[in-house]
C-alpha cells in the first residue's frame, strides 16, 4: 500500500471519530473524550506516517 492510502485512511478514521465526538457529548461525556482522545491518536499516526 502507498503511504498516502494509509494517511487518507487514518483522516478518515478520525473524521469519524470526531463526528461520533460531536453526537455524543451532550449524552456521553466520557465516551465523546475517549473517542476524541482515539481521534488524536489517529491524527498524530497520520502525521507520523507522512512524515517518516
Amino acid at each position: 500500500m502507498s503511504r498516502e492510502v494509509i494517511v487518507i485512511g487514518l483522516l478518515a478514521v478520525a473524521g469519524f471519530l470526531i463526528g461520533g465526538v460531536y453526537s455524543t457529548w451532550k449524552t456521553a461525556r466520557f465516551l465523546a473524550i475517549v473517542l476524541g482522545l482515539a481521534a488524536l491518536v489517529a491524527i498524530g499516526g497520520a502525521v507520523v506516517w507522512l512524515v517518516s
